[in-house]
Parts: structure tokens; sequence; C-alpha cells
């Protein structure tokens, strides 16, 4: 959903690929594997890139990501995201666009889920206790 309403609002003339990757499964906590589901559809190469993130929280997703997208030689490499959880970071990566700084809280909505549920809530909430 952000990265929807954020492309509606660059003026620029841009292409959208998409790459599938997941850390969490069905997990509160990020799991040691990097899981690619789907590569990208187009090259990259001697092309500006942005990554557009719903979430930085360990770093190690889009570490891995990054590793091997610079590998594809675009001609720039930016990261945004719509939350930043820079306590929990154990990759050394610093977004360059971040909309919001959270604190070490798990949160769902606007396309953020848990066991792939609430993605539809329209807005960002924190997780309370499972009963």
């Amino acid at each position: 959903l952000f990265m929807a309403d954020l492309c509606r609002e660059i003026k620029l003339p841009l292409k959208m690929d998409f790459m599938s990757v997941s850390s969490y499964g069905d997990e509160f906590e990020s799991s040691r594997e990097v899981k690619i589901m789907k590569e990208l559809d187009e090259s990259i190469m001697d092309k500006h890139v942005l990554i557009i993130e719903d979430i930085v929280d360990t770093g190690r997703t889009l570490e891995k990501v990054k590793q091997i997208l610079l590998n594809r030689e675009p001609k720039s490499f930016k990261v945004c995201t719509l939350l930043d959880k820079p306590s929990r970071r154990e990759a050394e990566i610093v977004p360059d666009y971040i909309g919001f700084t959270i604190p070490d809280e798990f949160v769902l909505g606007y396309g953020l889920d848990f066991k792939q549920e609430y993605r539809n809530i329209p807005y960002v909430a924190v997780m309370g206790p499972l009963k």
C-alpha cells in the first residue's frame, strides 16, 4: 500500500518491478534466513533504483537485497522505507528516505501483516498481546 501511495506522488516517469523477499514467515521475530520468492523481471543495469520498503527492522533482509542488486550495476541505488526500527538493527543499513522512526514494537496494517493477516487495516497499528 505504501509503495502505491508513494508512486502516485512521484511526478517523474518511472518503471516498477517487484522482488518478493521474506525473513519472517509466521513468526514475530525475523528468522536468520532470507528467502527470495520472486526475482525482478527487468534488468537494472545503468538504471536509477529506488527500493521501497514497508519496514526496516534488523536490516538483514535489506542488506541481502542490496548486495544482490548492487552486483547488477545500477546507476544509483537508494532505499525508502515507511517505518524504520534502528534499535533492532543488526546490519549496517541506513535508509536514504524514512517516513517514521518507530520503537521496537510489532506493527501491522497498511500492508504489514501478522501470519498473512491484517494487511488491509488502513493504518499502522501496534500488535497487542495474543489471547
